[in-house]
């Protein structure tokens, strides 16, 4: 082999070694072009904000709600306390055991309550003049005023009243009518809007 063709046979062969040895370009593919979502995700964190808000306030408004019939229910029991009646044997004015019972309750909410003021209204049965039953129902409220009065509550704070046999709660004409008759009753006359419970 002469020199010159040896010469181009050596330049023929790095030529293609060289274009064997190049890399092929990666074919880059264009990305689509997608909207800023900035505008998107503010509108979304605004709506959960907001019902966010929403349930707090729900939440808050129930709490509330549940607290207030709570607190009504209290004082609903608390007024019925006060309103129970005591009663009393013919054609007398003291407070049986009972009752008395009765009435410590009352006492003490009296005390945990000291704007609350009661009225106690004695009352009598049929039997007997209305004289005799007015006179009779006062001394049976005044007995109620005396024994929470006894338990320590400022006497300005019972009134006392006595509707005799006027107002019967049985129409009946029998004993058991009458027991029902024979009674003081008690009515809050003023601080009942929100009583606390006695410890």
């Amino acid at each position: 082999m002469s020199q010159r063709t040896f010469v181009s046979a050596l330049m023929g062969m790095v030529l293609l070694t060289t274009a064997c040895g190049k890399k092929a370009e990666p074919v880059t593919t264009p990305q689509p072009v997608t909207r800023p979502t900035t505008a998107v995700d503010s509108d979304a964190r605004a709506r959960q904000i907001a019902d966010s808000i929403r349930a707090a306030q729900t939440a808050a408004a129930e709490k509330l709600r549940v607290a207030a019939a709570a607190a009504e229910a209290a004082r609903a029991s608390l007024v019925n306390e006060i309103a129970e009646t005591i009663h009393f044997d013919y054609n007398m004015d003291a407070i049986s055991a009972d009752d008395q019972a009765r009435l410590d309750r009352k006492a003490a909410i009296l005390r945990a309550n000291p704007a609350l003021k009661i009225r106690v209204t004695g009352h009598a049965d049929e039997r007997g003049s209305d004289e005799y039953n007015i006179a009779l129902g006062m001394r049976r409220a005044v007995a109620a005023k005396a024994y929470l009065t006894g338990k320590g509550i400022d006497a300005g704070r019972v009134e006392v009243a006595s509707l005799g046999r006027e107002v019967p709660i049985d129409a009946g004409s029998n004993e058991a009518a009458w027991a029902r008759n024979r009674r003081d009753e008690f009515e809050i006359t003023a601080g009942g809007q929100s009583l606390v419970k006695p410890n």
